[in-house]
């Protein structure tokens, strides 16, 4: 089969390679699919540079969907699948193949409702587990005004729709792709950079409950603070450093994982009722695309590969 990986670590552009390999065989829990979509994500990238260092070589593509076409032993109960269901999930990145391949291994799976195309239901795994995450880490209540700073990203897209169904009022910063999709939503939305507090004070007038931060690093948190009133209603996803020096819940490395929820929101998805923005989609051959728009920060969505 065809995968994307890396023999060597280093820049993703140099070291990422469109090989022939063996097709995965399913372990214990486990079930393959041929990959029909395989989005792509900045861990990847962080992959390829020896994050979770390994033995090599090493497969790229953390969510995927696609048609069951192996079941591994144990796969029982809530968890049965059987040969041809469409499913979606992430992909499992410590093996010599992930995602980014023709077939692909999952421990974890969800079943791709009627009417999800497989593009969208391969763009919802990181977004969506990774907000809903950082969510629970906050505990957003009903009646809270929220800011998710950083809304134009996939993750900050999604967390600015879970917010809202878990009954949060949001305030959302972003450029102008996604202003208008966000403020379809619900959200007030204002620009992101200097003069945030003031903006952010003039559309709300009080202290915001909570903030998520899920936009790139940019020397935001002392203002997030500010208009948090407490770094401990704080919660960033990205500038882990600057996050130890002021007090804020850095990252979510040890929250609970919340891959239980894809379920629900891809069935509303399917309905129509929630969205990632997709910013391209590619064949596999082409993969030298979407890597060069990501590592750009020009994205603009989530790209995704597929096999055709």
């Amino acid at each position: 089969m065809r995968t994307l990986r890396f023999h060597t670590y280093g820049d993703p552009a140099d070291v990422l390679r469109l090989t022939d390999a063996e097709v995965p065989i399913p372990g214990p829990g486990q079930i393959r699919i041929a990959v029909q979509a395989c989005g792509l994500t900045p861990a990847d990238w962080a992959l390829c540079g020896g994050l979770f260092a390994g033995d090599l070589p090493r497969g790229i593509g953390l969510e995927v969907a696609g048609i069951v076409d192996a079941i591994g032993e144990s796969v029982t109960g809530g968890a049965a699948v059987k040969i041809g269901d469409p499913v979606f999930g992430p992909a499992p990145f410590r093996g010599p193949t992930a995602g980014a391949s023709e077939f692909a291994l999952l421990d974890i799976w969800v079943p791709r409702p009627p009417g999800l195309d497989p593009v969208d239901a391969a763009a919802l795994p990181m977004a969506v587990e990774t907000a809903y995450r950082g969510l629970d880490q906050l505990g957003v209540k009903p009646g809270q005004t929220m800011l998710v700073n950083g809304a134009g990203t996939t993750v900050g897209y999604a967390a600015v729709q879970i917010a809202q169904r878990l009954g949060a009022q949001v305030i959302a910063t972003a450029g102008e792709t996604y202003a208008g999709a966000l403020r379809a939503t619900g959200a007030e939305v204002t620009g992101h950079g200097a003069g945030l507090v003031e903006r952010v004070r003039a559309l709300r007038g009080d202290p915001v409950d909570l903030v998520l931060d899920t936009a790139p690093p940019s020397n935001a948190l002392p203002d997030l603070i500010e208009l948090a009133g407490s770094p401990r209603s704080v919660v960033t996803l990205s500038d882990f450093a600057a996050a130890q020096e002021l007090g804020v819940r850095g990252g979510i490395g040890n929250a609970t994982q919340r891959y239980d929820v894809l379920g629900e929101f891809a069935q509303l998805a399917a309905e129509g009722k929630f969205s990632i923005p997709i910013g391209g989609v590619y064949p596999l051959g082409e993969w030298r695309t979407p890597v060069e728009r990501s590592r750009s920060g020009h994205a603009r969505g989530k790209l995704v590969l597929t096999t055709g």
